[in-house]
């Protein structure tokens, strides 16, 4: 499949799908959100990708909403955001949150306004140094939308997250680290491989283990520990019914590293 917006690339296990707008900051428009719903459908239907990559073309991961494309408005000719949201933003953050596969956002530049809410809907956010996430909805009268308000808080506090709204301050990719937005920060000029490297080694990792693994934690979220402990029971059982669990013991016993098939 062709894209307008997206670039998309698919080798080892490895789906990498970049936006592609570099003279508009890769800006989200309702084509773009079109086609990356319509590349990260193909990616869970096709069993040769483990892992899913998400990254800008350019110098941003993203500047978030084009604010230049034309807007709906309501009966009254009243600017309405609401479907907007709902038929783009609100059916891709649920995506992620429920996608079958790993999913990494690689910031290769700014992350701003919703696509920053989008790169912390993803599995692992990584990012390179001259990067930074930014809330940017005050600077347009605007709230968190994207998800925002329920992802932020639960990573780094409620009023942290509040902070951060409402001053619309960047946080750099060094304090996201800090914070826990980001997993792991590279110097820009090695970020490519580094990015690629190091979602190699998860695409090498064992795929029932760490879908269950993914579940279990977006579960644990309203779950009680007798409710969790049960749980982490029934996935265990089923890891350890998998062709990778014999692999992963039989690597051990041996010394080497193990080579999991993906069952």
């Amino acid at each position: 499949m062709s894209y307008e917006t997206l670039k998309y690339e698919a080798a080892a296990g490895i789906a990498v799908i970049t936006l592609a707008r570099p003279e508009r900051l890769n800006a989200l428009t309702a084509t773009m959100h079109a086609e990356l719903r319509a590349a990260l459908a193909a990616c869970a239907r096709d069993d040769a990708v483990r892992v899913v990559m998400l990254t800008g073309e350019g110098r941003a991961f993203s500047s978030g909403q084009d604010l230049t494309e034309d807007l709906p408005r309501s009966a009254d000719g009243a600017i309405d955001l609401g479907p907007p949201l709902a038929r783009d933003y609100n059916p891709l953050i649920m995506t992620l949150a429920d996608y079958p596969k790993v999913t990494i956002a690689a910031l290769n530049g700014p992350a701003v306004g919703a696509a920053a809410n989008i790169a912390l809907a993803c599995d692992v956010a990584i990012a390179a140094r001259s990067a930074f996430l930014q809330q940017a909805f005050t600077k347009v009268a605007l709230i968190p939308d994207a998800g925002g308000t329920w992802l932020l808080p639960r990573l780094v506090g409620p009023k942290r997250a509040l902070a951060l709204m409402l001053t619309a301050d960047p946080t750099p990719a060094e304090e996201a680290l800090r914070l826990g937005l980001v997993y792991a920060v590279f110097d820009d000029v090695v970020f490519p491989a580094e990015a690629m490297a190091f979602v190699a080694r998860i695409a090498q990792g064992p795929a029932l283990a760490q879908r269950l693994m993914k579940k279990a934690v977006r579960e644990s979220l309203g779950a009680s520990l007798d409710e969790q402990l049960d749980r982490e029971a029934a996935f265990q059982a089923e890891c350890g019914r998998s062709d990778d669990f014999a692999e992963g013991v039989a690597a051990f016993r041996e010394k080497r590293a193990p080579r999991f098939a993906g069952n």
